[in-house]
């Protein structure tokens, strides 16, 4: 299996106060981390890729606690999501090695966080740009905390290189009132409810 070769880690967090309505009680942050690696399999197709995620895994756990810090620690999580971008010597396929190293990380570091983590991936240039789905941690219906965050970075990826992302947030959308189910209506039976 390849060793995974990290060249660049970038956390962001930005405060929401409001979006053009009355400021509510509290903000809510949104908050990423980019992980910027090296791809092994650019540049050629490779039939058996999967063992690779077995090495992601102490990433997706080293990116989801430096998230999770970031954001004043698991109790302030609500939302999360999950993304991959592919240099231009890679394939789709690439990205999609980060599903279950991302997701699961954040999964055991979040205490009870049952809904499956969404999340997006694509090919891109360097300065490319992803916009990562987010939903409630616990119920992937609670329709205030559909949202997403834009990552990326300008130099990257290289086309020999993937963008992995986490996302997380600390509430629904600031001025949410298009209905649905409510985060405290949630019954924690299936993910989704």
């Amino acid at each position: 299996m390849p060793n995974v070769v990290l060249r660049k880690m970038i956390t962001s967090v930005e405060e929401i106060f409001h979006e053009g309505g009355p400021v509510p009680a509290s903000s809510v942050r949104r908050g990423a981390t980019v992980a910027i690696i090296e791809n092994p399999y650019a540049g050629r197709y490779e039939p058996d890729i999967q063992g690779f995620m077995e090495d992601l895994e102490p990433l997706g756990l080293e990116m989801a606690q430096k998230l999770i810090d970031a954001l004043g620690g698991a109790d302030q999580i609500e939302g999360y999501g999950k993304g991959a971008m592919v240099g231009e010597a890679g394939e789709l396929e690439h990205g999609a090695l980060w599903h279950a190293p991302g997701g699961y990380a954040m999964r055991q570091l979040l205490d009870g966080s049952n809904a499956i983590v969404p999340s997006s991936k694509k090919v891109v240039g360097v300065g490319g740009r992803l916009d990562v789905p987010i939903t409630h941690i616990n119920a992937s219906y609670v329709r205030s905390h559909f949202d997403s965050m834009e990552i990326g970075s300008n130099d990257a990826p290289r086309a020999h290189e993937m963008v992995l992302a986490l996302v997380m947030s600390t509430g629904a959308r600031i001025h949410n009132r298009a209905g649905g189910l409510s985060a405290q209506d949630i019954k924690g039976e299936d993910g989704l409810r």
